[in-house]
């Protein structure tokens, strides 16, 4: 019984976590907010697209690889909007 409550809220999960890259994306491109997009990038950190339940320690490491890339992109685009804030 318990499997099947985490298969129901890990689509949930990764739904949330792709509309925000896609939203950070047109914010990116359409708005020209980087500040925008590296919150909504942040915020769909929130949502982990991989098994919640499943400890850091024993995830795969391309997992923690595109977590850590992810968080990297965050950083990047917080930098180019404070960089571009300064002019």
């Amino acid at each position: 019984m318990e499997n099947n409550k985490n298969r129901s809220v890990a689509p949930f999960n990764k739904v949330l976590y792709l509309l925000f890259i896609v939203f950070a994306i047109y914010q990116i491109f359409a708005k020209h907010s980087h500040i925008d997009a590296a919150a909504s990038l942040g915020i769909a950190l929130a949502f982990d697209p991989f098994d919640t339940q499943q400890p850091w320690n024993e995830r795969p490491l391309w997992q923690k690889i595109w977590l850590f890339v992810h968080l990297a992109a965050v950083g990047l685009l917080f930098g180019l909007a404070v960089g571009i804030g300064d002019k």
